[in-house]
């Protein structure tokens, strides 16, 4: 009969806790084995078997659930298994992002032999990739060559003769672009040949790969992807003077590549399958790319240079080798500085026209002279972005598909925008009410050096605006604007419960809001009012939420930008509405968050 009774046991497959499994064991003992098992209290042996069962049960249901949930995008919540499946999307992360601007240089030069003007042998140039840091340690890189006798450069007496009162030295100013983080390198020995081997760099808040040179010279070059051959070399142009352009891009055809990967700490470079020295690694171009037999001319002119293997070994690898990888990292803190920040010179490269025919004591004392400061703030979104933030931005980039035809492509590309040319905190993509045509208003804002929202600076800006040149349909026209900053200040009256200390529920009721509005708004995103009476109610030691009031910060620390409260709200009170070009910040939360207990 007992054996009948187990068959027929009825068994709940939803109770997959500690508690529940082990209150379901238990009343199985106890129904089934009465004789044997008779002691269930805390210090017994059955006790034991029945809490032991439990947590593996416990334990093995945790991890069923945790497999399932991370093999779909919507349910994964690690960052790095995020991802792996952003990356399946053709999403690819561009990791800590850098901040941008512009720098004021100025340089003491002596007079010509005439009095008149500066002497143009001694005025030098500043070479990209010279360093600067400011007084908290932040270090900056310069990204172009700065030429002090270029046209534009401001130029005034710096010193003059006491006696004759005829200038002896002339100060000059010039501009230059920097980015935050500074060079580095390091050697990986590569080991025997492996096939898609894929190396680990020992570095960190890793930007940007400059170069990766094995012990034999050969370089290799960085790519979107495995199977593209094409890259494009910057080379200098001969006829600058003429065209002002610095340099040409020229197509080069590349076997040697890697793609460079990242999870969230650390950066990865992924090679291709050939090996070196095999045949058929790299097929002839004139093979693949132009199919031509017995005649010295083409008839197709579609011809698309990136397709241009036919083989399967996607680009050679290392093996047996050390590679020299050189790359820039961005600073492990904030790189947000405000004005004035940069004011010293970490290591700076100086060149002149004809060293050979100048005095070396004059040079140095040119070098010694130059100094440098930023007039304008240099900002940008410093923070990786959170899992949520994440999974929003791979399933945008699902959709995008590399090209820009709807306003969340537009935005979705612009959070795309590789880390090494600054990025932008939050976009807003619009259709211009006011335009009849394809015109479209690009609201975007950056965060300063405290985490606050700031306005872009223009070298972002640009930077921005070449990126979109890329995806951008050819009859769209996008403009990049600023959104109306609006400073919000929270004011609320709560009741308390009886026997609570009204002061340690004050803080905790305004800690509450600062964690709740912690993240910036989006643009054009309202403010509902009933979230803040669900956030205070659920505080511990609240009673009821009495009132709830929403004010416009307004003053020297804050926004210019007002808005009338009341007006704004909906017709219910339920939420302010904020308009399209418009974002709202709680600037100072333990000044903003204002309350009173009854």
């Amino acid at each position: 009969m007992a054996d009948q009774q187990k068959k027929i046991l009825p068994i709940n497959y939803t109770n997959r806790d500690y508690e529940s499994i082990r209150d379901d064991l238990l009343e199985i003992a106890e129904r089934f084995y009465p004789d044997t098992f008779q002691d269930f209290s805390e210090a017994s042996f059955g006790s034991l078997m029945l809490d032991a069962v439990a947590y593996v049960g416990d334990q093995l249901s945790f991890y069923l659930d945790y497999n399932i949930n991370e093999s779909f995008m919507d349910t994964s919540y690690q960052y790095n298994n995020i991802l792996r499946h952003g990356r399946i999307l053709g999403y690819k992360n561009t990791g800590r992002p850098s901040t941008y601007g512009k720098v004021a240089l100025y340089v003491l030069v002596p007079a010509s032999p005439t009095g008149i003007g500066p002497d143009t042998r001694y005025t030098p140039v500043i070479k990209r990739g010279s360093t600067f840091s400011s007084d908290t340690g932040l270090a900056f890189m310069l990204t172009e060559n700065v030429d002090f006798s270029r046209p534009g450069t401001v130029v005034v007496v710096g010193k003059v003769d006491t006696d004759t009162g005829a200038p002896t030295h002339y100060a000059i100013k010039a501009y230059g672009h920097v980015v935050s983080g500074e060079m580095a390198s390091e050697k990986i020995e590569t080991g025997p040949f492996e096939r898609f081997k894929r190396l680990k760099l020992g570095g960190s808040n890793i930007s940007e790969i400059i170069s990766v040179v094995d012990e034999n010279g050969d370089e290799y070059y960085e790519v979107d992807y495995l199977s593209q051959d094409i890259v494009y070399k910057e080379i200098p142009n001969l006829n600058y003077q003429n065209d002002n352009v610095a340099s040409i891009l020229k197509p080069f055809l590349v076997s040697r590549k890697f793609v460079l990967e990242r999870d969230r700490f650390s950066a990865y470079l992924q090679f291709g399958s050939g090996k070196s020295g095999e045949t058929n690694v790299v097929a002839d171009p004139q093979r693949v790319a132009l199919d031509i037999f017995g005649k010295d001319y083409v008839t197709d002119t579609t011809f698309d240079p990136s397709r241009l293997t036919r083989n399967e070994n996607l680009g050679i690898g290392p093996s047996n080798t050390s590679l020299t990888v050189t790359y820039r990292a961005t600073n492990p803190t904030n790189s947000n500085i405000g004005v004035a920040g940069i004011n010293s010179l970490s290591s700076v490269d100086v060149d002149f026209a004809d060293r050979s025919v100048l005095a070396a004591s004059t040079m140095q004392e040119v070098l010694d002279s130059i100094e440098v400061s930023n007039e304008t703030p240099i900002v940008g979104d410093v923070s990786n972005a959170s899992s949520a933030e994440l999974k929003r931005r791979v399933f945008d980039t699902f959709a995008t598909q590399n090209r820009a035809v709807t306003q969340s492509d537009y935005e979705n590309l612009v959070y795309r925008m590789p880390a090494k040319f600054g990025a932008i905190k939050r976009c807003s993509t619009q259709k211009d009410p006011n335009s009849a045509k394809r015109n479209l208003n690009m609201y975007v804002i950056s965060v300063d050096d405290f985490g606050n929202l700031t306005m872009p600076n223009n070298t972002i800006k640009n930077n921005l605006k070449t990126w979109l040149n890329r995806h951008r349909m050819i009859n769209d026209t996008v403009d990049i604007l600023e959104p109306y900053l609006i400073n919000i200040g929270i004011d609320f009256i709560v009741r308390a419960a009886s026997n609570v200390d009204k002061f340690d529920l004050l803080e905790k009721c305004v800690q509450t809001l600062s964690r709740k509005y912690s993240d910036h708004f989006y643009i054009g995103e309202h403010l509902y009012v009933s979230d803040i009476y669900a956030e205070l109610k659920n505080v511990e030691g609240v009673l009821d939420v009495v009132k709830v009031k929403i004010n416009n910060r307004t003053g020297a620390a804050y926004s210019s930008t007002k808005i009338d409260i009341n007006k704004n709200m909906s017709p219910d009170g339920n939420y302010l509405i904020v308009p399209k070009n418009a974002i709202l910040e709680l600037k100072y939360p333990d000044v903003d968050i204002k309350g009173k207990i009854r």
